[in-house]
């Protein structure tokens, strides 16, 4: 049965409100953070959660991320703070950051995938932070069907999730445009989970101390399938050298391409209109920032296939992203 989806704004107090009124009473409603839109529902309350897994048609042993509007908010979720969380949280909060603790006894099993942690941030929107600390606490994984497009403004939620949830609340484009980094302080040296905003180095300056950033791990994490990110055109990574060759070789009656790239390509030379070209800031932050704007729109010129010139290696959070989106089972 679909739902009548709410079209609200997040600058009105009306609708602030509103979308309150919606979460507290165990509706889901996606929301707009600076990394992507979330799709929030109370944490407080399992039959909600549980709506959340099926809009997405999410694993449900895939742990949630519980979004808090204040510091003091955590000693209700977490055994204990260690210090190296009150200076992360005293330099990145509120922001992209999310930093996994070992969970306090009777929160649900639903939000930590049956897991002894759980994974909490606290968003960087004066307005949602008000909405906060009127509904409480909420889960809020990004609001899109599972493994696809994260979204970045609020027509990619309509387009994805329309009939399946009960509001958007519009608060325009997401600034940062990719999700937080996810940073586990349960282990030593303490490690990321999932490259983000925030560099290992970046984290290890505020903190004194080492911070690792694994090539790969097996940690159930938001983000860590081979699979995710994903556009429904297939998507290809190739090196510039390989792209470049490949547009080159490629012949005039071949399948219609949408590039998305950073550097200056010889598209011109074929002088068709069966390849369209998607050009990223070279610039690593902003790059970040469009690049599932890029994905979205690619998606909508309706090609054959995507294929996505490989960004720098050193850009752990955009590699992580794009390789995902072209995952190949």
């Amino acid at each position: 049965m679909t739902k009548d989806t709410l079209l609200l704004s997040l600058e009105s107090d009306a609708d602030l409100k509103q979308a309150a009124t919606l979460l507290s009473a165990g509706k889901l409603v996606a929301i707009p953070t600076e990394t992507v839109y979330g799709l929030a529902a109370s944490a407080h309350d399992d039959n909600a959660i549980k709506g959340v897994f099926a809009a997405k048609n999410r694993p449900s042993d895939h742990p949630l991320i519980l979004h808090i509007g204040q510091f003091s908010q955590l000693a209700d979720w977490v055994i204990d703070v260690p210090a190296s969380a009150k200076l992360l949280a005293e330099h990145c909060w509120p922001g992209p950051l999310t930093m996994i603790f070992n969970k306090a006894p009777g929160v649900s099993g639903l939000i930590t995938g049956g897991r002894d942690t759980i994974a909490i941030r606290m968003p960087d929107k004066t307005r949602l932070r008000q909405l906060l600390s009127v509904c409480g606490p909420v889960v809020a994984p990004s609001a899109n069907l599972h493994k696809k497009i994260s979204p970045t403004c609020a027509q990619q939620v309509m387009d994805g999730l329309n009939g399946r949830i009960d509001a958007v609340l519009d608060g325009g484009d997401c600034h940062l445009g990719l999700e937080s980094t996810i940073v586990d302080l349960t282990v030593l040296p303490v490690r990321i989970l999932r490259a983000g905003p925030y560099y290992a180095e970046q984290l290890a300056a505020i903190m004194g101390e080492n911070v690792v950033l694994p090539s790969s791990h097996d940690v159930a994490v938001a983000g860590n399938m081979p699979a995710h990110y994903q556009p429904n055109t297939p998507a290809s990574l190739f090196t510039r050298q390989a792209l470049e060759a490949n547009i080159l070789k490629r012949e005039c009656n071949g399948p219609t391409l949408a590039i998305i790239h950073m550097s200056e390509l010889p598209l011109v030379r074929l002088n068709n209109a069966s390849i369209h070209s998607i050009k990223l800031s070279t610039q690593r932050e902003k790059y970040a920032s469009q690049l599932y704007q890029a994905l979205s729109q690619a998606d909508r010129m309706n090609c054959d296939e995507i294929w996505i010139e490989q960004p720098p290696y050193e850009w752990h959070e955009v590699i992580d992203r794009v390789s995902r989106a072209c995952f190949k089972a």
